[in-house]
Formats: structure tokens, C-alpha cells, sequence
């Protein structure tokens, strides 16, 4: 099954997409796609419905952010071993973990507007987990079942302000859209997060093209250890990391420039489009 929230910034409604990914609207049946509609049995009531009795969406439309009032955004660093490499970092024992800001949320193809004064804004595609249920102290034997859906997620970084500011990642990663996130949350039953291509180009050039199957730490390992750490609600969302091929690791370094468009796809869970602009 695939939900998605449509329309303008703030007024986003819930829909699923048919066999045929035609939109279809959900809003008499649920209030909005947020923790409270991703209980299992929830979801179950709606993998049941025939999306063709559902009202049909007619494009175009713009695609929110697929899950509604998320409370924590975590990401994982450092989790490819070509992308640790590229960074010069050695492969982590343990899962890097840090938190974008809640702000840092998008639409998959809201522009995205470059921080004043960013000199080395970069590009990361990831795998996201969307939480279903509470998890705390989750054994990773048990870890799938507290998982509602995956998304694509751009991690968009300054690593000016990564690296260089001082103290945590965190300066890089949480400016205002800084998290694309989307189109689809896609039900784990359509999804095999242990095989899916991953490609990101920027203004036409590819510069990632990844697996899943790369990860150091898998999705089951990664929802445990963060769960040892922070009490997952349903809603939140994590970041599982990005294959080599971000800009910090070229030779020279090349970092995004407004006008830059970047299109990011994942198998299975769609594709983003965002455009660089000027910081209001």
C-alpha cells in the first residue's frame, strides 16, 4: 500500500495510490496520515479498501510530506561503506546517529532554499523508516514490527556548518527544508529494504547510484539501536544513511548552487525533484 498527503503547504490531505498510481482520496475515511493512522490495525482497514470506489484525485497536485506532526527526525551517518571511505572516516562499530530539526521537513519536490551564507550545501539520497509503534529498549528479532513504512529522504547537508562550526552534525543538517521526505509511504509488505537501487543526479549528472544492500547496519539493527537511546513514536522517522557519491567526497569537492535541481528515485518508493534557491 502507498499514502501520500497532497496539496498546498499546511492544507495537505491523506490518499493512497491504485495498481495504476493514480491519487485517490482518503479524507472521508481518515483525518490525515500521522502516528494515530498508522497503528497496525488501522492500516489494516485501509490495505482492505478497493481504491477504485475511492474519489479520484486529478493531477497535477502537490505532494506533502507523507506523514503528518512527526515528533522526532533521526538520521544514521556513515552507515555505506564507500560513503564512510569517500568522507575519510573509518567504518563505524556503532550506529552515527543524529537528529535533523522537525522544520527540516518537505515536500519531495518543494524547493529547497540555500542558507544564507552556505558555501558547501550537499546532497545524501537515504532510505527513511517510519515508525508505527512504540518502540523503546526493541530487541532487533522484534524490531520489523514497529515499522509502518519506508520513504525516500534526501539529507540534505552544509557541511560548513557540519564539520567546521564545532560541536555536533546537527548545525548541517537541520536548516528549513533540509529533509525532503516522500512521495509515498510504501507498507512493508511492498517493499524489500534489503535490495532497492538508489540514484540521485544533480542538474542532469548522476552522482549516486547505490543499493540498500550496502548498509553496514540494516534496517532492523538500526531501529533497535536507536530505540536503546530515544522511545520511538509512532510518526517518527529515521534515516538509515547514503551510498558514496555525495559532493564532499569528490576530488575537488563540488557542493550544490542555486538553479541546481536535484531528482532522487528509490525502487519502490518513487521519486523527488527539488530545485536550489536563494534563501528569503
Amino acid at each position: 500500500m502507498k499514502l501520500a498527503r497532497i496539496g498546498p503547504k499546511g492544507q495537505e490531505r491523506p490518499a493512497m495510490l491504485d495498481a495504476a498510481l493514480q491519487l485517490r482520496d482518503l479524507s472521508g475515511l481518515v483525518d490525515d496520515i500521522d502516528g494515530a493512522a498508522l497503528h497496525p490495525d488501522k492500516l489494516a482497514r485501509l490495505a482492505a479498501l478497493d481504491p477504485q470506489q475511492l474519489p479520484l484525485i486529478s493531477a497535477p497536485v502537490r505532494y506533502g510530506p507523507p506523514v503528518a506532526r512527526t515528533s522526532k527526525f533521526i538520521a544514521i551517518g556513515l552507515n555505506y561503506r564507500d560513503h564512510a571511505a569517500e568522507s575519510g572516516n573509518p567504518v563505524p562499530k556503532e550506529p552515527v546517529m543524529f537528529m535533523k530539526a522537525i522544520s527540516a521537513i518537505a515536500g519531495p519536490d518543494d524547493d529547497v532554499p540555500m542558507p544564507r551564507g552556505s558555501t558547501k550545501m550537499d546532497w545524501e539520497i537515504e532510505l527513511g523508516i517510519v515508525v508505527g509503534t512504540r518502540a523503546r529498549y526493541v530487541e532487533k528479532a522484534g524490531a520489523l514490527r514497529h515499522i509502518a513504512g519506508y520513504v525516500l529522504v534526501n539529507d540534505i547537508s552544509e557541511r560548513f556548518d557540519q564539520i567546521e562550526r564545532g560541536g555536533t552534525w546537527d548545525k548541517g543538517k537541520g536548516h528549513d527544508g533540509f529533509g525532503p521526505v516522500g512521495p509515498w509511504l510504501v507498507t512493508p509488505d511492498e517493499v524489500d529494504v534489503g535490495a532497492l537501487e538508489m540514484t540521485l543526479d544533480v542538474s542532469g549528472h548522476r552522482r549516486q547510484a547505490g543499493n540498500t544492500g550496502n548498509m553496514i547496519f540494516d534496517v532492523a539493527t538500526i531501529l533497535s539501536y536507536v530505540s536503546q537511546f530515544v522511545t520511538l513514536e509512532p510518526g517518527d522517522m529515521i534515516a538509515t544513511g547514503t551510498p558514496a557519491g555525495v559532493g564532499l567526497g569528490m576530488k575537488p569537492p563540488l557542493y550544490l548552487s542555486v538553479g541546481d535541481e536535484m531528482r532522487l528515485s528509490i525502487t519502490g518508493l518513487g521519486e523527488q525533484r527539488q530545485r536550489v534557491v536563494a534563501s528569503v
